[in-house]
Parts: C-alpha cells; structure tokens; sequence
C-alpha cells in the first residue's frame, strides 16, 4: 500500500527588504550557487519528495537563468502580495497539478543549510501525526522584551519555548482551510504552523538544527557557507 504522496512548496516571492542590498536574499550567491538553489536542493534530494513547486514574483526574472540544470520538473507559479498568499497560490497550483497529493512540505527559500537527518525525522514523525510537524530548536538565550523606547520592560520566561524552523509539514487540504480562515478573521500567519494552531491543530515539534539558518541579516551568508563548507568536508 503506497503511502501519503508529499509535495513540497518553496515560496521565493518575498522582495528581502529586511535584509537590504540591490540583489534579493535568495539569490545571492552563496558556495557558487544562489541561495535559493542550494534550499531547492536541500529537499530536492529526498526521494519520498513527489515534486516541488516554488513560488515567484510576477516580475522575477532571475529564476530561469539560475535555475539549476539538475532539478528536473520544478514547477513554478506566481505569488501574492503577502507571503500568505504566495502559500495559497501555491497550494492552489498543486492541488491542480498533482490531485494525489495530500500533504505538503514548506520550506524557506532563504533557508540553504537544511540537514538531511532533519528532513528524515521530519518526514517520519510528521506523517504520522495527524497535525502535522515543523522543525524547531529550542530557546537558549535569555530573552527581553523591549519597550518603545528601547530600554528592557522585561524578561521574559524561555521554559517550553521554541524558535520556528522550516520545513513544516501539513496535511494539504487542512493548511489551505487553515490559511484562509485565518486571513478571514483577520489575522496575518506568521509561519504555516501559525495557521494550523488558528484551526485548533497543535502540530508536533521535531527538533531542528543551528545548520538551518535563515538568512536574514548580511553576516548570516557567511556563517551558512561556513555551515556548507564543514558538510562538504564531513562527505569527503
């Protein structure tokens, strides 16, 4: 008996204010490829991934040429003006493209550093959980909630707290109604997770990896070349 069919979505429709700079966040180059690239790779590797669908803005132009050779049949669709509903344009694209689909793999396309060991116990853990599953790690820093004036209000307790990770794992057609419902009641998901938690779902947490960074700030290209350069010689 064949199991679930996964499909994952890679939304890369976001402009990368935060990050600053003339070329977007994903891709920049890191390790002679973009970083956009090097997070299609990530999961494109896995063998129980059924397709990949990644998410771009009406006006990108850079995608086709950086495309790599090697990944064969990504597909792609335009995104919204949220990264809310990039995901359900998304969605929507493999709900018409591939019907056997049934849950769906999101991941960040600014994420390049994704372990493979992650994905194996997201994958595993995750489809046998009827909420799903998202990698986290968890909270190590002491943390401090700011004020307006930027001098600390307070310390803010860190017991059972976890940082959000991609790749997060849902049932398809569960996350669509979860997105939607919450964009309907006014709410802005902040991850996929998000969602689901706005519907009642309490997807399971499966521990991440500092590997997988987020690039967000210039310095953070560095330390994930840092990260792929140590996997490489790891391989060798």
């Amino acid at each position: 008996m064949a199991g679930p069919v996964v499909h994952a979505l890679i939304p890369a429709a976001g402009q990368g204010r935060r990050f600053g700079g003339t070329v977007l966040k994903q891709y920049l180059p890191l390790a002679g490829r973009p970083v956009l690239a090097h997070a299609i790779a990530a999961v494109n590797q896995y063998p129980d991934i059924a397709g990949i669908t990644v998410v771009l803005a009406a006006d990108d132009r850079i995608f086709d040429e950086v495309n790599d050779p090697g990944f064969d049949g990504i597909r792609t669709v335009v995104g919204g003006e949220t990264r809310a509903q990039s995901v359900l344009n998304g969605l929507a694209a493999i709900r018409a493209r591939f019907s056997d689909s049934s849950w769906v793999l999101v991941h960040d396309a600014a994420r390049p550093c994704l372990p493979r060991q992650c994905l194996d116990e997201l994958l595993e853990r995750g489809l046998a959980h009827p909420d799903g599953a998202i990698l986290a790690t968890p909270v190590q820093d002491t943390l401090k909630r700011a004020g307006e004036d930027g001098t600390i209000q307070e310390t803010v307790d860190r017991d059972g707290l976890w940082a959000a990770q991609t790749p997060q794992l849902f049932p398809l057609d569960r996350l669509v109604t979860a997105i939607e419902q919450m964009l309907q009641d006014g709410l802005v998901p902040t991850d996929e997770a998000s969602a689901m938690q706005h519907i009642g779902a309490k997807p399971l947490l499966v521990m991440g990896s500092a590997a997988n960074i987020k690039i967000t700030r210039p310095g953070d290209v560095a330390i994930a070349e840092a990260w792929l350069q140590a996997r490489e010689g790891k391989d060798a």
